[in-house]
């Protein structure tokens, strides 16, 4: 079987050097000082970002996005209680770090609809991930037959409802069979249902 040229990009990327004074080294650094959503002209790891749907066209936008790492940071209480009580330390929020990031440039880019998003690195204190983004109303996504379903009006604000890979990831919709009968239509609704 003959290799794709995007496949052999895919293996580079895997085994980029990550020691000192490498260029990923340098681009974590330009990452961490930089501002907390950057929009890219593109997109970091090629081939990844076409697997997701990206393509090199008018309409597409690539931003970066930095999430912190670690669990949720909450103000401690004032007034008194036991200190397991407290519910300071070990709390995570039920959204993965990615649905957020993807929330976070959806906010940023108010116009833009959210398509996919990956990784792209991480340092000791915050993870990079690479947001896909498209423009609904742009001429060559309304007449592209391959992604103007993201105009209709069922996929506007799709990322806040959960509907990008990330967010069905975190509602539990990835999987199916034998044991996932509460899941769907969501884990709320099928509460009220008994």
């Amino acid at each position: 079987m003959v290799k794709s040229g995007y496949s052999y990009v895919s293996q580079t990327f895997k085994q980029h050097e990550e020691s000192y004074q490498s260029e990923y080294w340098k681009r974590m650094i330009k990452l961490r000082r930089g501002p907390t959503t950057i929009r890219l002209e593109h997109p970091t790891n090629v081939a990844r970002a076409r697997s997701l749907g990206y393509r090199a066209k008018q309409g597409y936008v690539v931003a970066v996005t930095k999430v912190r790492r670690g669990t949720l940071h909450k103000i401690r209480p004032k007034m008194g209680r036991k200190p397991a009580n407290l519910g300071v330390r070990r709390i995570t929020p039920k959204k993965s770090l990615k649905w957020i990031a993807e929330e976070r440039t959806a906010k940023k880019f108010t116009n833009l609809e959210v398509l996919n998003s990956y990784k792209i690195g991480s340092d000791g204190r915050s993870h990079f991930f690479e947001v896909i983004l498209v423009d609904p109303n742009h001429p060559v996504i309304k007449n592209d037959p391959k992604i103007n379903w993201i105009g209709q009006s069922n996929n506007h604000s799709r990322v806040y409802r959960g509907l990008t890979s990330a967010g069905k990831k975190s509602r539990g919709l990835h999987r199916k069979g034998k044991g996932t009968e509460k899941i769907r239509p969501s884990l709320r609704a099928n509460r009220n249902l008994h």
